[in-house]
């Protein structure tokens, strides 16, 4: 009377089958020839295979200690300067005697701007890692924010500088004494052209905040209508002291901007561009003028006499400059 529920259980399994039957109902390929039963088997193994395949993988990334790192850029370094000196040594020895210590002195003007602004921020690193070490509070000095550059930053940035800098001159020198006069004048021009875009770059990359708040001071040294603050007179004063990166800057820019890069046109008597140019003393009074300026400013705002003093002081030096310009000499400060 009652069937055997086994039997029907077996009747409606979809990987069971009577034999010489079709199978009843089945979801893996019912009706389709070669479904044996141990086919069926195999699906459900190969889902549990998926499922694992599909599963994350968790790994530990395995990094290099802090000491290896330091000596594997030392190792790259030192390759880098033997490279370069190799190259700048060989590069110089091609030319004629005659030639060469023209050739050395202009690409010395070219790059001793930025190879001195590179050493100051080297010792501008060296002094924030004094401050840091004695506990002074810098960023309030200073009057910088909470996103301010560390003495570690600072150093990051000047070695970048020592690495692009030499890096530069030695294609300068090994193009021109290969004969490639047209690539040689474009690499100081590059790398000019390269350090004015990353100062204005309008992105928040390259430490940003910092490059505004350079910039930011820069204007309120040179417009000085509002109260002087300790990183405007800063400034100011470290700009005073950099008469010889002035000199030589205005030269290779005038030097670029009238295509003598790589050439002796500016040794000419009438050249522009020459040591003799009365546009060096001008650039070299504006630093002068900016802290005479500030000085004036700062009396106005505290009365206080030793403003006046030390702004008697700047127009003293306005005044040499200024004598120098009105009877064309010669002989500069920075030449």
């Amino acid at each position: 009377m009652f069937e055997n529920q086994t039997a029907i259980a077996s009747s409606h399994s979809p990987h069971l089958r009577k034999p010489g039957s079709k199978s009843v109902s089945s979801d893996l390929g019912a009706g389709e020839p070669g479904n044996s039963v141990q086919e069926g088997y195999v699906f459900p193994l190969t889902v549990g295979e998926m499922k694992a395949s599909n599963s994350p993988m968790h790994t530990t990334a395995i990094m290099p200690s802090p000491i290896f790192l330091w000596r594997f850029k030392v190792i790259w370094f030192l390759i880098w300067a033997f490279t370069c000196c190799k190259i700048g040594w060989d590069s110089v020895m091609r030319m004629s005697a005659d030639l060469r210590d023209l050739f050395l002195y202009e690409a010395f003007l070219y790059y001793n701007p930025l190879l001195l602004v590179t050493m100051m921020v080297w010792l501008w690193g060296v002094c924030l890692w004094v401050f840091s070490q004695s506990t002074i509070n810098y960023a309030k000095i200073f009057d910088l924010d909470s996103n301010h550059l560390t003495h570690r930053e600072i150093w990051k940035c000047s070695i970048w500088m020592t690495v692009i800098v030499p890096t530069s001159m030695t294609a300068y020198l090994y193009l021109y004494s290969h004969g490639e006069v047209a690539l040689a004048a474009s690499q100081p021009v590059i790398l000019y052209v390269a350090v004015a875009l990353v100062l204005i770059f309008p992105f928040d990359i390259f430490y940003f905040s910092s490059r505004y708040f350079l910039l930011r001071t820069l204007w309120r040294i040179a417009l000085p209508l509002q109260p002087i603050s300790f990183p405007d007179f800063f400034l100011a004063d470290i700009l005073t002291s950099m008469a010889k990166v002035f000199s030589d800057l205005e030269r290779s820019v005038c030097r670029m901007v009238h295509r003598q890069v790589a050439t002796i046109a500016w040794f000419e008597a009438d050249s522009v561009c020459g040591s003799h140019s009365v546009a060096i003393p001008l650039v070299l009074v504006i630093p002068y003028i900016w802290r005479l300026l500030q000085c004036l400013r700062q009396y106005k705002d505290t009365k206080e006499k030793p403003t006046l003093f030390n702004g008697g002081h700047m127009f003293i030096v306005a005044s040499g400059f200024f004598q120098v310009l009105s009877t064309h000499s010669t002989h500069f400060i920075g030449t």
